[in-house]
């Protein structure tokens, strides 16, 4: 038990936190709801809401979620490259067999068409 006290007393720090910070919230922030619809639409970027909002379409999503994939995928090239000689042989097969993978995924969502703008 004892390896795993710093992690129980970080764990119990913040939840204590995030309800002090949650109560704090609650006394502090305003109590009601305004009563003008003008003050409770979204104001985003100093620039009004004029006429219906556009919908996003859902190829951005798709993109973001592949380019967020795809990055996290080359986190883990940097942290195999730092340890490459410790690793040896079998590191060099088993980055090659993530690579070969991580192009398959990629050939697999370019031919797919999910990273084409219409």
């Amino acid at each position: 038990m004892n390896p795993y006290l710093p992690v129980l007393i970080v764990l119990v720090f913040a939840i204590i936190f995030g309800c002090i910070m949650s109560g704090l919230s609650h006394f502090i922030g305003p109590r009601k709801r305004t009563l003008s619809p003008v003050k409770d639409e979204p104001y985003e970027c100093g620039v009004p809401m004029v006429g219906e909002r556009d919908k996003m379409s859902v190829k951005f999503y798709l993109t973001a979620i592949l380019f967020i994939l795809f990055d996290i995928e080359t986190i883990f090239l940097y942290l195999w490259a730092t340890t490459f000689r410790e690793l040896g042989w079998f590191g060099i097969v088993e980055v090659t067999i993530f690579l070969v993978i991580l192009v398959a995924g990629y050939v697999y969502v370019v031919k797919r068409g999910a990273l084409e703008w219409d």
